[in-house]
Parts: structure tokens; sequence; C-alpha cells
């Protein structure tokens, strides 16, 4: 378990912006030695200086789609022999559509799922081998609120963060069984400040204007709180980490009102458009959620059921 972030090989995707960002000079506060990757090159760069002022032991940075198998599997191997070794992994990348199933095109599809569940997949093969090397190496891969529920025109980012949310969680029983000794960790972000809509794809016929505007108004955490959540949830070695109380609430409320939450989303979406309903995000261009909650501890984790 890693409970200091000194001097440890961190990787963080998705890092040009938002909740990659934020985490990314989380670590370099810590003196951590990072790797970061984004396909936006003027956004990484700007990370990379920020981190660097903060203090980062060390920054190298990658222009790298994580839809791209082969670019993610010679980044791991480049990354590992670079720094002698990788401690930490984020998968934090990722794009969001707004779009129904019928009018939604099989190039909006495939892009999305090729960023939001594929990037995750190979970015977990690709460091696993890596991670497992360290004494007490961890993996860190972001589904969303929409991963713990559906919502009308958000199906294949649904889809997407669904998947990451079962293959991390299966990942991590292997891991536990193998004995290796890497801790993984699910996150689910709830309603995220970071500009996640703005660089969305909409289908025709949806309003983005609106769409941004309800995102701003109900995203309720900053990017820079999310990471230090996600840190936290890290240092204790949980399986399960709910960012912000909307988060926690969709998790709660979805299980213990079973197909009665089903309901009520509909009445949500009838009254602000159907469009509406679009995840607030992990970070640029990436996603995630909407809602209120209980109140959470002093650190804003909370992880009601699974704990540890």
């Amino acid at each position: 378990m890693i409970r200091d972030f000194t001097g440890r090989v961190c990787v963080v995707t998705g890092a040009g912006s938002g909740i990659g960002r934020a985490l990314a000079t989380e670590l370099a506060a810590h003196d951590a030695r990072l790797a970061l990757a984004d396909v936006d090159a003027e956004g990484l760069a700007e990370t990379a200086a920020r981190a660097a002022r903060l203090g980062a032991r060390e920054v190298h940075t990658e222009v790298l789609d994580v839809a791209d198998r082969a670019a993610v599997l010679a980044w791991a191997d480049a990354t590992a022999a670079r720094f002698g070794g990788v401690d930490l992994v984020v998968n934090n990348a990722g794009v969001a559509l707004t779009a129904g199933v019928e009018e939604m095109s099989w190039d909006d599809f495939e892009w999305l799922m090729g960023v939001n569940f594929w990037g995750v997949a190979y970015g977990t093969k690709a460091f696993l081998p890596h991670l497992r090397r360290s004494p007490d190496g961890h993996l860190v891969n972001i589904s969303s609120v929409f991963g713990l529920f559906g919502v009308p025109s958000q199906s294949a980012y649904c889809a997407a963060k669904y998947a990451v949310r079962g293959f991390t969680e299966s990942v991590r029983q292997e891991q536990r069984v193998s004995g290796s000794g890497v801790g993984v960790t699910t996150v689910h972000p709830g309603g995220i400040r970071t500009n996640i809509v703005r660089n969305s794809r909409a289908a025709a016929g949806h309003d983005k204007g609106r769409v941004v505007a309800l995102h701003d108004s109900v995203s309720r955490t900053s990017a820079q709180r999310a990471a230090r959540i996600i840190l936290s949830g890290v240092r204790r070695g949980r399986s399960r980490v709910f960012v912000g109380a909307d988060a926690t609430a969709i998790d709660v409320g979805s299980r213990l009102l079973g197909s009665v939450f089903e309901p009520l989303v509909r009445v949500v979406s009838r009254r602000r458009g159907s469009s509406t309903l679009i995840p607030a995000g992990p970070s640029l261009p990436s996603p995630d959620g909407v809602g209120s909650a209980p109140a959470l501890s002093a650190d804003g984790y909370s992880d009601p059921v699974t704990g540890g």
C-alpha cells in the first residue's frame, strides 16, 4: 500500500487538464516522479510546467492517444525503463458523447469506447507487469457515477463506464487471488468542474449550450478536491472511491431503491430534457455525474459499502 508519494513513479493519462492535471499537481507537491500523457500537447506541456514549479522530482510527458494499443504498450515499457519501475498508474483519460442510441453514429460510438474503455484496458495490461515488480504497486481506473446507473442520451458513455467498473473489479480480484500485492481502485466521480462537456461531441438536435450550462450548475466538486480524494483512497488502499456527495447519493440510492430508481431518473430527464443528463468529468476531455447526497467525512472520501 502506498502511504507516501515521495519519490514514487506515478503515471497519469489525460493529464492535460481536469482531474488528470489536478492529480499531477497534487503528486508533484508530494515530490513524486511523474510520467504524464495526453492527446493535447499544449495542455500537457502546461501541466508539466505547473508540476515542475510545485516541486515534482522528475517529469516526463508523452503526447499519446490511449486508444492506440501499440502506442500505449510502447509507452509503458519506455516509462518503466526510464524510471526504473512504476508504482502508481491512473487511467484517467476519457471523452464524452451526448446522443441517443438510434441517432448515434458508429464512428462516434467507437471513438468513445476506444478512449473510455479500451484506453483503460490497454493501460491496465501494459502497466500491470511493471506494477507487480513494485513492492506496493497500485492501479487506479476512473469509472463514473454513470457506471452505476443508466441515463438517457448517455448509452455509449454508460456502456464504457460500466465496462471499466466490471473490468477493474475483476482485475482487483485477480491480483488478490494471485497474491501479487498490487492494489486496485475503481473511482466513481460525480459532478466535477472540468471542461469535459465543452469538449464533448453531440448528435444533431442536442442543444450543447444547454448541456454545458446544466453541467456547470450541478458540478460542485473542483478537480483539485477530486484529486485529493482519489489519492486519499490510494493511501488507504480503498477498492472503491466515490468522488463528491452526489456520487455517494447515487451509489446508495441506486442500491437501496432498486427498480424504483429508474423512474426517478426518467422524471429528472423529462424535466431537464434527456440531452442534459451528461457526465461532468474525470479530465479534459473526460467525464461524470449529477445529484446531492449525505455529508461526507472530512477528507471528502466515502465508501459506505465495500471499504478496502
